[in-house]
């Protein structure tokens, strides 16, 4: 959702920080220091926005450098002219945000704009129990579209909490990149020597072999499947 200002509430949120942090460490912060301050996993995202705010003039970037980022005077102006109830409160006390970035598809695999999933409405968010997990920093949840993975009961409409990784065991869910077709897709993953089967949890549905490994990456394990009632 955006806000009368033409950012979106993560992006003020991101400025505001950038700020805050600099005023008190005297230096900006990392990608992945941004990342955790606004309950976002993915480096990409993060990098998304960013480039919206320059695009915006309100920061300015070196891009060779970790920390290379700074407010400009109209970044600065913006800020001071924007009201800290504009960014959206804590979740609380006992609760954790977790960032739902948009679907991933439980069947065939779909094309989907680029190998993350920031454009599909990152602003959302899942709340959960802050006991259920030691660390939240590098989880994400996901809306499942299709019925390929019904025998590990995941249904259309259920929500996956993801953990960000680029690495999964064999037969472990995955939410998977395959670069070559630009489409993404979620199975059980198994590494069989030079090729990949990407599993359904479905009898009536066929593996994916995919011949060349370097084509498929992964964007993360399933950790938690939130179930959608059905009526």
């Amino acid at each position: 959702m955006g806000t009368d200002s033409g950012l979106t509430e993560r992006q003020e949120k991101i400025l505001r920080y950038i700020y805050e942090f600099g005023r008190e460490w005297g230096f900006p912060p990392s990608i992945r220091e941004i990342g955790a301050a606004v309950g976002t996993p993915h480096p990409s995202v993060i990098s998304h926005n960013l480039k919206r705010l320059e695009e915006a003039g309100l920061i300015e970037r070196e891009p060779r450098r970790s920390r290379g980022i700074r407010l400009t005077e109209a970044g600065r102006a913006f800020l001071s002219a924007t009201p800290t109830e504009m960014i959206p409160p804590e979740p609380p006390e006992g609760l954790v945000s977790i960032p739902l970035l948009g679907e991933i598809v439980a069947g065939e695999p779909i094309p989907v704009p680029s190998s993350d999933f920031s454009l599909m409405g990152a602003d959302e968010t899942v709340e959960l129990a802050r006991s259920i997990f030691r660390d939240t920093s590098d989880l994400y949840a996901l809306r499942v579209r299709g019925n390929s993975m019904i025998d590990a009961l995941i249904h259309d409409g259920d929500i996956v909490i993801m953990r960000h990784t680029r690495r999964v065991e064999n037969g472990e869910m995955a939410a998977v990149w395959l670069r070559d077709r630009e489409e993404t897709t979620l199975k059980r993953v198994y590494w069989e020597g030079r090729r990949v089967r990407l599993q359904p949890a479905n009898p009536s549905m066929k593996p994916i072999y995919i011949d060349d490994p370097t084509q498929v990456e992964i964007q993360g394990k399933v950790v938690m499947v939130i179930r959608r009632l059905h009526g």
